[in-house]
Order: C-alpha cells, then structure tokens, then sequence
C-alpha cells in the first residue's frame, strides 16, 4: 500500500489554488510535485492523511521548525478553520476525490476572505479562482 500524503487541513485549500508560487525554490518545487499527482490521471485516488503538524507540504519549507512553524500561531488558526469547515481531524483518512468533494460542499465560492484570514496567498485570487472552477465542475 502507497504512503499517504500528508496534509494540514489549510494545505487541502492550499493544494487546490496552487500555481507555481512559493516561499521559497525547493518548496515550490515539492509543492509542484505533490499538486501534480494530485492533478494526474489516478490523483483523485491519492490517499491523504491529516495531520496539525509539518506536513508533506511543509517538508522543504523555510518557515519549518522542526514539527511546526515560526508562524505556529496564525497556522494552528487557518488549520482550526479548516477542519472545522471540511470536518476533518487529525488521523483521518481521504482521498483527494472525497477532499474536492469536501471543499464543494462545505466551501463556497467567496467564502476564502473569513475562511483563509490571515493568509499572505489570499491577495493574489489563486484559491478563490480554483475554487470557482472547482464549483462549475
């Protein structure tokens, strides 16, 4: 059996509004691999687990700190809204297909500005467009 993918309830969000942007080479880099099975032909199969530490997406991140974050505080927030909202906890189980299904159900579309405060990605549209698209599919 694969590994699961692991992932903090924000990166589901995160994973879906990705462009190629990041915080730093190697992170966009992993970011860019990870997004890119989720986006192949079987991604919708990918096992994710969730997690409230560094995840699959935190791995090359400089902003990691061993288990956690220097940003620890507005993570362990976005990561609360999140689960809330997607009705996820730690140790939970789901493919990227039930993840999506998830986001279209509980996620409007202009629900990002409350759901995701606090994000430096939120200016830039990458989430709210993704998640538009997301609803039209």
């Amino acid at each position: 059996m694969t590994k699961p993918v692991q992932f903090r309830p924000h990166h589901f969000l995160c994973a879906l509004g990705f462009q190629g942007k990041g915080y730093s080479g190697s992170f966009t880099q992993n970011m860019a691999a990870i997004v890119a099975g989720l986006r192949g032909s079987n991604g919708g199969d990918t096992l994710i687990e969730v997690t409230v530490q560094a995840d699959s997406i935190c791995t090359p991140c400089p902003h990691r700190r061993g288990q956690s974050c220097v940003k620890a505080t507005q993570i362990a927030a976005l990561d609360d809204r999140h689960a809330q909202a997607l009705g996820l906890h730690a140790g939970q189980r789901l493919t990227w297909r039930d993840a999506q299904s998830r986001i279209r159900t509980h996620v409007p579309p202009g629900s990002l500005g409350d759901l995701c405060a606090g994000c430096q990605w939120l200016e830039f549209g990458l989430c709210e467009a993704a998640l538009s698209e997301l609803h039209r599919d």
